[in-house]
């Protein structure tokens, strides 16, 4: 049987994981799903405050390093936004936004088609009062009407 190449992105996650051990128990106690925590790892980056929970004490000495680094860079929120839209994979937005799409189309459908009623109303009502004011009558509001 022939196994599938995993993207290196998964790859990448798989070793943050195992270097991680509690992202596992995360997803094992149903607290967190394994897409929901890849998505956040590819978004965020490994260096998120979301990880340090996840980190084992070992882990945690090598990336915390120096204080004035790590202020650096959550005062450089630019650049950590412009970090975050470079790892947007294209076709994983394009299915976000036609699945959005799908989701505000029977909305969209709702209101043109009301819009489309008052419409044809509008135009029923003009041919009510046409009809009135030929025959001769005068008063057509519609209070009036019995």
């Amino acid at each position: 049987m022939e196994q599938k190449k995993l993207h290196p992105s998964v790859l990448k996650f798989k070793e943050f994981v195992k270097n991680n051990p509690k992202i596992i128990n995360e997803v094992r106690s149903g607290k967190s799903s394994w897409q929901d925590l890849y998505e956040d790892w590819y978004l965020l980056g490994e260096e998120d405050e979301k990880w340090n929970a996840f980190r084992s004490e070992h882990s945690t000495k090598g990336t915390s390093g120096n204080k004035e680094a790590d202020d650096e860079k959550k005062g450089d929120w630019m650049s950590q936004l412009t970090g975050m839209a470079k790892k947007i994979d294209p076709g994983q937005m394009q299915v976000y936004i036609n699945n959005a799409s799908q989701a505000l189309g029977p909305f969209r459908d709702c209101f043109h088609n009301s819009r489309e009623t008052a419409s044809r109303a509008s135009l029923k009502l003009q041919k009510v009062q046409n009809i009135l004011l030929c025959s001769g009558k005068t008063n057509y509001r519609k209070d009036t009407w019995k």
